[in-house]
């Protein structure tokens, strides 16, 4: 499914006004009519019930004019706080609330602090609560008085459905600076948009609706918004099938990379991935001092043991070793767990520009690119990377802290440098192709921040690689798979995501 960031929303909507004539106010009536439907399906009918709508005086207002006229005329007790004066709400909004204005409808201005008593009184007896105060154009901080009404919002204990997106949330990357509404359920418009889906706007938006307000799919087509969220269905359609007459020599080699003194596990958690994964045969190259105690780890694993450094790392040596076992197999993984000895990170550049097979590289492997990810560019091979943030941070000179802030972005543009497919993980993984084409993953849980995690997310890529999956449809259905898994788990063994 694509999603649009609000700027690519603007274009949408515009085109649909100015190239196919369709009235901006039926596409509001469109909007305000699938909100209203989804605050009947959460009550189980509105007959009677209480329902506050917040209204800002922009089109998001006017959308919440809409939901208030179509629930009214369903029986419910409608009150309109419109933030602001009457006189502020112009366009298509002022319309729709002239309309209300007609019916009688209650309407309430918040303009001073003093009205913030009557809000309160009012959102305590609602049986539902309707967040129209600002759309995806929103930019900045809400503070002072609107702060005080966000959080009147927030805290009345009655469901809050959000319109197009909770008031607060910077709608390109789930920024909110201040306060933002926590939503139950939030209704956006055509397609998602990003900040829904990166935290920390995810966690305020609930369970998301997309909603058709009338816009032709040629409209959204025609404006081919690069980003994607990874859904079930695109990942059924992405898995090999496992035909009945396979054997292990028909479901692909992978070659593993991986280990030194203290950091097995890693290695053992990537081959055993790329095996539960469906790859045919997997081997395990790692450092000779611990080939003997991985194999005795692994029963399902071959192992092979590589030359080392004094310390007991992958030693310089090794890379013709990793080279001849690397032209037998389909995909090499490198990286978990083998520490950053200089000369073990000497030997993985030069295994990244010699190879020929798809490359996984994760962990100490990324390390070892920082500062040379030229190399990427000067290999053969495509590469999917998968940093966390502090590994991205030292791979692009970026701080964490913007990284998070921009993950969409920093993403998209490191795999148009590096020429690379880059995973960056964390809650919202993206996965980024050089060619700008991003995907934002939506599966996982908090329980997965664990050591280890990030190392079976390499052998599930690693695994469908080898299977005859490109590196990009191996990328968008593992991390998806990685993530699922970990939600099964949580909801088997904790009744809860």
């Amino acid at each position: 499914m694509k999603v649009a960031t609000a700027a690519e929303m603007r274009g949408i909507d515009n085109r649909a006004i100015n190239d196919f004539g369709i009235p901006r106010i039926v596409l509001m009536e469109n909007a305000g009519c699938k909100v209203a439907r989804k605050v009947e399906e959460i009550l189980g009918g509105v007959q009677g019930k209480t329902i506050c709508i917040f209204a800002g005086k922009g089109n998001n207002g006017g959308d919440g004019f809409v939901v208030a006229r179509h629930l009214e005329t369903r029986g419910a007790k409608v009150k309109v706080l419109l933030y602001g004066s009457k006189e502020a709400v112009a366009g298509d909004a002022k319309v729709n609330l002239d309309i209300l204005l007609k019916t009688g409808a209650d309407i309430v201005e918040i303009n001073g602090v003093r009205d913030l008593d009557k809000v309160k009184v009012v959102a305590a007896l609602a049986d539902c609560l309707v967040d129209a105060l600002f759309g995806t154009g929103f930019r900045g901080e809400i503070k002072d008085k609107l702060a005080e009404v966000v959080g009147i919002i927030s805290a009345a204990g009655a469901p809050v459905v959000a319109v197009d997106i909770p008031s607060g949330i910077d709608a390109d990357n789930g920024a909110v600076r201040g306060v933002a509404v926590k939503a139950d359920h939030t209704v956006t418009f055509v397609l998602p948009k990003p900040g829904l889906l990166f935290q920390p706007g995810a966690a305020y938006a609930g369970e998301i609706t997309v909603a058709d307000i009338g816009i032709p799919q040629e409209v959204v087509m025609a404006l081919a918004p690069r980003q994607n969220v990874i859904t079930a269905d695109e990942v059924r359609r992405i898995l090999p099938e496992r035909k009945p007459w396979l054997h292990k020599g028909a479901c692909g080699r992978v070659l593993v990379v991986a280990g030194s003194p203290g950091l097995t596990g890693a290695a053992a958690l990537t081959s055993f991935a790329a095996v539960r994964s469906g790859a045919g045969l997997v081997t395990l190259a790692t450092a000779e001092g611990l080939q003997v105690i991985l194999a005795s780890k692994l029963t399902e694993v071959m192992t092979r043991a590589l030359p080392q450094t004094e310390s007991g790392s992958i030693g310089g040596e090794a890379i013709p070793y990793i080279s001849e076992l690397a032209a037998a197999s389909d995909v090499l993984a490198i990286g978990p767990g083998i520490g950053r000895e200089e000369e073990t990170a000497l030997a993985m550049r030069e295994v990244v520009i010699n190879a020929k097979c798809p490359l996984i590289i994760d962990a100490d492997g990324l390390n070892a690119l920082a500062g040379y990810t030229d190399v990427l560019l000067n290999s053969e091979a495509l590469a999917v990377l998968t940093p966390h943030p502090g590994e991205m941070s030292r791979l692009t000179g970026v701080t964490i802290e913007r990284i998070n802030a921009d993950r969409l972005n920093v993403a998209r543009a490191s795999a148009a440098k590096w020429g690379a497919i880059v995973v960056l993980k964390g809650p919202g993984t993206v996965v980024a192709f050089p060619d700008g084409e991003v995907f934002i993953n939506t599966s996982g849980n908090a329980g997965m921040a664990t050591g280890g995690t990030g190392d079976v997310l390499t052998g599930i890529i690693a695994g469908f690689v080898a299977q005859g999956l490109s590196s990009h449809d191996a990328a968008v259905a593992g991390v998806y798979i990685h993530g699922l898994a970990g939600d099964i788990v949580a909801e088997v063994f904790f009744a809860r995501k």
